[in-house]
């Protein structure tokens, strides 16, 4: 009877010792009706001493306006996947990211946009890349998931689609700023690429002329759905026909409503090369890491060590966010149904 005892107190004492009947995922739980937005505008070398107090105010107001127009959606009852096309569209349409509008050049002197967008309840996604004529690139992501059998569309065929489907279309003249013709005019010929976010700053030009980065936004709305999206001009003087990590649903764009949603910026090959999104999803998933702990491990310990630079930002199955980048800076920002707000563009504070 001793024995039988014996076994039964080492069976319950090794069993509560088991992390897998332990988890952190047991007692935490999401608040109902919660919902949160997490928006990114480029990572790479963003240091305060490279902005006037003008330029600085530039940016912290557009990444408040994506904020804004992603969590109205939310607040009013929307989806997550309305509010992520809302908060891009506004930074798609401003001169100031590497996105739709402020899109740099490739090599031959035009611009090849690439955009995602992923519904983590579902595992349905979109993407679209090397465009030159859609105005605003994650819609056509959208269609591309909303609208034919397939997950990704490249060149002509995507512009055919999107036209069908009412998507503006734009003349190569609307993308056309000076700033971004000279960094192409200092590259070419030189076998160089360079990250928008880390070229030819100058301090006290026109704030227009500075723009720096891939977009992106993580939103999970009232029913507990998660939705990530990403649109990028990618880098400059580009190979004709380079794709990066945007449009590649697990490497630069994820969602899956048992993880989190994902959205990344930076060297691409090296978040293709890493299948970086995805990665950190598996982490949280398989391994049990936080979502800190899984964002460190991809940026520092794999992408890193590869050459590679950028960031990511993450919003969780519990509507907590979360971010990372092994860059100098990201411009960053959330807006949580709880009050939490926060918008950052240098040094981590966390």
């Amino acid at each position: 009877m001793k024995k039988l005892y014996f076994l039964v107190s080492l069976v319950v004492i090794l069993t509560s010792c088991n992390p897998k009947n332990n988890t952190k995922d047991q007692i935490k739980t999401r608040e109902p009706n919660s919902f949160a937005i997490v928006i990114h505008g480029g990572a790479g070398g963003i240091k305060r001493e490279y902005f006037t107090e003008e330029q600085q105010e530039a940016y912290k107001l557009k990444l408040e306006e994506a904020l804004k127009a992603g969590y109205s959606v939310l607040e009013n009852g929307g989806i997550s996947l309305d509010a992520v096309q809302a908060a891009i569209n506004i930074m798609e349409d401003s001169p100031l990211f590497n996105a739709g509008k402020g899109a740099v050049y490739n090599s031959e002197g035009n611009q090849e946009m690439d955009a995602a967008i992923m519904d983590g309840k579902t595992l349905n996604a979109g993407a679209i890349a090397g465009v030159n004529h859609i105005k605003n690139p994650i819609l056509a992501a959208r269609i591309v998931m909303d609208s034919s059998s397939h997950v990704l569309l490249s060149g002509k065929g995507a512009e055919i689609l999107a036209a069908k489907y009412g998507i503006e279309m734009v003349d190569s003249t609307y993308f056309f700023t000076e700033k971004r013709l000279n960094q192409l005019k200092e590259l070419q010929g030189k076998e160089q690429t360079k990250l928008d976010h880390t070229a030819f700053l100058i301090k006290n030009e026109l704030i227009d002329d500075h723009k720096y980065g891939t977009v992106g936004a993580v939103a999970i709305d009232k029913n507990g759905n998660i939705a990530a999206g990403t649109s990028t001009g990618g880098m400059t003087n580009k190979k004709y026909g380079r794709i990066g990590d945007v449009p590649i649903i697990g490497a630069g764009t994820y969602a899956n409503n048992l993880t989190c949603g994902i959205s990344a910026t930076g060297t691409g090959e090296y978040f293709i090369r890493t299948v970086a999104a995805h990665e950190v999803s598996s982490l949280i998933k398989h391994k049990g890491l936080s979502p800190s702990e899984a964002l460190h491990e991809v940026l520092f310990n794999q992408i890193g060590p590869l050459g590679g630079e950028g960031g990511m930002i993450l919003l969780d199955k519990f509507g907590d966010v979360y971010w990372d980048f092994n860059s100098t800076g990201m411009f960053r920002g959330y807006k949580k149904s709880n009050g939490e707000t926060k918008i950052e563009m240098f040094e981590k504070t966390n």
